[in-house]
């Protein structure tokens, strides 16, 4: 398998008014080239530690994370940096858009904090694709919630990166703009050979991925391939059963 992301033997543990809770315990996953993987799980159950630290935006307690050929962990906080900067896409629920900025400028900017700007032609074709071409002029202010998550991932494509992490990206849409955002990463996979990996919670979203990891109590529970919103529900749902009869 082309593995653009292995993890091996994620740990993360937090200290919590002197308790210590672990977050991820102990977790192995690899996310090939061209997939969509949608990672979901009850609130605590580390989804959104495993995105953090698989994206080196926060360093495990153990264990080891690649992107393509390069270790993590050997890296400084500079080189994170580079590497977060350069080889990883992000997208938020929140947008995360500099308000200041066109809609263009906004997309622009990753390459420009690298110094390598990208394809003039390539960033057409992703401006295009997600229909902001009438909107570069506009500030983030003057779009809706959907057009803001537009610009999150034009933007993060505009550098063709390694992999795009999405966090919730859904999150703050109604159904129609989730739909138009979720039909996009899929097409970025789909016909760009992008390498997605997404945290939601909601099973529509995540049956637009080729792959669904569900998490509890930091660890995988399943890891099942194009399973369908019905399956995934069911899944959930058997998952919270477990949960509350192990509590009572």
């Amino acid at each position: 398998m082309d593995a653009v992301i292995r993890i091996e033997q994620l740990t993360r543990t937090y200290a919590t008014d002197g308790q210590k809770v672990t977050a991820l315990a102990g977790v192995d996953a690899a996310f090939a080239r061209g997939t969509f993987t949608a990672v979901m799980g009850p609130s605590g159950s580390g989804k959104s530690t495993l995105l953090q630290t698989a994206a080196g935006l926060d360093r495990p307690s153990s264990g080891r994370v690649w992107i393509g050929d390069t270790e993590l962990s050997k890296l400084n906080e500079t080189k994170l940096t580079e590497l977060r900067r350069d080889r990883i896409g992000f997208v938020f629920q929140a947008f995360n858009l500099i308000g200041a900025l066109t809609v263009e400028e906004n997309i622009l900017l990753p390459g420009r904090l690298s110094g390598l700007l990208p394809d003039p032609r390539w960033v057409s074709e992703v401006v295009e694709r997600v229909g902001l071409t009438q909107r570069l002029q506009h500030r983030p202010a003057q779009l809706s919630g959907g057009q803001q998550q537009r610009v999150a991932i034009a933007r993060a494509l505009a550098v063709r990166p390694e992999v795009i992490f999405a966090d919730e990206p859904t999150g703050a849409l109604d159904t129609t703009s989730a739909g138009e955002v979720l039909s996009l990463l899929r097409s970025a996979v789909t016909d760009y050979r992008q390498t997605v990996v997404m945290v939601t919670h909601d099973p529509v979203a995540a049956s637009y991925a080729d792959r669904v990891l569900v998490l509890a109590d930091g660890r995988i529970v399943h890891d099942t391939p194009q399973p369908g919103a019905d399956r995934i529900a069911e899944m959930l749902a058997s998952l919270g059963r477990r949960l509350v009869a192990v509590e009572g």
